[in-house]
């Protein structure tokens, strides 16, 4: 592994290539978003070429990991066209002690929670950093709403005592949109989220709302890339 790279980072790379390990030859594999999946993404590419993985199909979550999977020489399908997935593997913003997650700081929830719904197994990797003992408390929680929507469904977050602000881009002008051509609200709840759970179905009920960013009794392990006395390592968690 490169010298070059701060620890933080090359946890990150470790636990990504940890994942990618997992993923056995003639498996269907869910290709998550961000920074953490790019790793794994790219050491899925390594084994395939060097042999040691054959035969696997990638579905990705998002057009950034589909453009970085054909670079790295994955071959790629549908959800049309599988009848399940062996094995998806995302990163996540926040990890409760009970592996339910806050997702969608990339803007691709949506296809993220259609795709490791699909999975038989899915494995979240993230930096120790991610790990919190209460959602929302840190990072705010992303709901996809159709544009149209966009001021009836922020009236109704904040009868449910959420605090709802319209994503900005950073290098362009004007709201960040969707792959599926939406807008995102980021809703701070000021105590956190008590019942992940009843929240996440009663954001989705909300007319107008595609999906949140909330993952709810969907993760079944978690691979955290920490630095232990200076040095990278990967602790698994289970349910």
């Amino acid at each position: 592994m490169s010298v070059d790279l701060d620890p933080v980072t090359l946890s990150k790379k470790q636990v990504g290539e940890a994942a990618a390990a997992m993923v056995q030859s003639g498996s269907i594999v869910g290709l998550g978003t961000g920074s953490t999946a790019a790793f794994m993404i790219q050491a899925l590419g390594a084994r395939l070429r060097s042999g040691e993985l054959q035969d696997i199909r990638g579905i990705t979550t998002s057009f950034q990991g589909e453009v970085l999977a054909r670079e790295c020489g994955i071959p790629l399908t549908s959800l049309d066209v599988v009848d399940a997935i062996d094995i998806a593997i995302d990163g996540a913003d926040e990890v409760d002690p009970n592996l339910n997650l806050i997702k969608g700081g990339g803007a691709a929830h949506f296809q993220e929670k259609l795709v490791e719904s699909f999975a038989r197994q899915f494995v979240v990797i993230v930096d120790s950093g991610k790990l919190v003992e209460k959602l929302n408390l840190n990072f705010l929680l992303p709901v996809e709403v159709v544009p149209k929507a966009l001021n009836p469904v922020a009236i109704a977050i904040e009868k449910l005592g959420g605090q709802p602000t319209l994503r900005m881009g950073v290098k362009k002008a004007g709201p960040v949109v969707t792959d599926q051509g939406n807008l995102i609200l980021d809703v701070k709840f000021p105590n956190g989220i008590d019942n992940p759970a009843e929240l996440e179905q009663t954001l989705n009920n909300i007319p107008g709302v595609l999906e949140n960013g909330l993952f709810v009794g969907m993760t079944d392990l978690v691979l955290v890339g920490e630095v232990v006395d200076g040095k990278p390592n990967v602790r698994e968690i289970r349910k």
